[in-house]
């Protein structure tokens, strides 16, 4: 096999971890909004632009999977230690959130709360391969 048509193994993973009794609409919500700003913090994280064959520009997408995970409240609190005390790329999504509307009114949410205090719904982390299941050791892969 030559280089070209190798397998491409990442030494990164990007992975969200979301709690398991969400409904199926907070799910997908959550995932949307955790991996929203990853792309601006680690802009290494996005690949080429796309076109079809017929030369329409379609955006940029990451250039790995992401890796969906569930775990209960417990285990996103404990995940969230991890990777804080890991200094891992972090973003959170809390229960607050689902109450508000608009970007201004989530962050203040967020900074509203003490880190041991927020409702984890949901996290999303980017990092070294190991690091990373490190940080989420204890999760299964979503359904």
């Amino acid at each position: 096999m030559t280089d070209e048509l190798a397998p491409v193994r990442f030494d990164t993973k990007i992975a969200v971890l979301l709690r398991d009794d969400l409904e199926t609409w907070q799910r997908l919500n959550v995932t949307a909004f955790l991996v929203s700003g990853l792309g601006t913090a680690v802009p290494e994280v996005i690949g080429e632009p796309y076109a079809d064959a017929d030369g329409t520009p379609y955006l940029p997408m990451f250039r790995q999977p992401v890796l969906v995970f569930e775990g209960s409240k417990e285990l996103l609190t404990t995940a969230h230690t991890r990777a804080v005390g890991r200094g891992a790329a972090l973003s959170v999504f809390t229960s607050d959130l689902f109450a508000t509307g608009n970007d201004r009114d989530n962050r203040a949410a967020v900074r509203a709360v003490r880190r041991d205090g927020m409702d984890l719904v949901g996290l999303a982390v980017y990092g070294p391969r190991n690091a990373v299941d490190k940080i989420l050791k204890g999760a299964s892969m979503h359904p």
